[in-house]
């Protein structure tokens, strides 16, 4: 939704479910963890009466638990915190499943996959950023984050886990192939479904 025209939340939101897509990807930003401002969870509320799908929810923020009830509250239905975030992730992440919504973990191109690795029984999602967060329209980071992308199908297998991967960040019908191959089963594209001049049919070309 970062890339969408937030002056017609209902119309995007809606243009977006009727075109196929499955989840709503929301990415909150404060201004301190990515040096970006989006929106809060105002935004969240204004977009859930409109539809029906997933709300998933991602806070690029410096305190995710001070702030995720917030979203909660909001409408979100899955909530993901990045693991570099100054935070207890075991307990933001259980408190976050306590209260009804799944819970994902975040880790950006520059952090090893080595730093997630400990919470992996915990979650019910793995977002591998592949571009820096704070700004959409980044060019894919195939080299520094598929393997990290591989490195979760394996762990999830050899775990006897059941986590989605998601992928985040200049995700096009040509680059979700590249990380589908990798692993990923979610992927999160804003620009090139948004600006698409038909985003039916954009969706279309990344399923296939």
């Amino acid at each position: 939704m970062l890339a969408s025209d937030w002056g017609q939340v209902a119309v995007e939101a809606a243009r977006a479910e009727a075109a196929g897509g499955d989840w709503l990807h929301l990415d909150v930003m404060d201004g301190h963890f990515v040096d970006n401002i989006s929106f809060g969870p105002q935004y969240v509320a204004a977009v859930r009466p409109h539809t029906e799908v997933t709300l998933d929810v991602h806070l690029m923020i410096v305190r995710p638990d001070h702030y995720w009830k917030r979203f909660a509250e909001a409408g979100a239905d899955r909530i993901t915190v990045h693991v570099e975030a100054d935070h207890d992730v075991v307990a933001t992440l259980a408190a976050i499943r306590e209260a009804g919504c799944a819970c994902g973990l975040a880790l950006s191109p520059d952090t090893p996959f080595s730093d997630v690795e400990p919470f992996l029984d915990q979650i019910d999602l793995l977002l591998v950023m592949t571009v820096r967060p704070g700004f959409g329209g980044q060019a894919f980071m195939e080299a520094e984050t598929m393997p990290k992308v591989a490195a979760a199908k394996a762990a999830r297998e050899a775990g006897g886990f059941s986590y989605h991967i998601e992928v985040d960040g200049g995700i096009d019908a040509d680059t979700c192939h590249i990380a589908a191959a990798a692993g990923a089963n979610v992927f999160v594209a804003g620009t090139s479904l948004f600006k698409a001049p038909d985003m039916a049919e954009a969706i279309r070309g990344m399923r296939g």
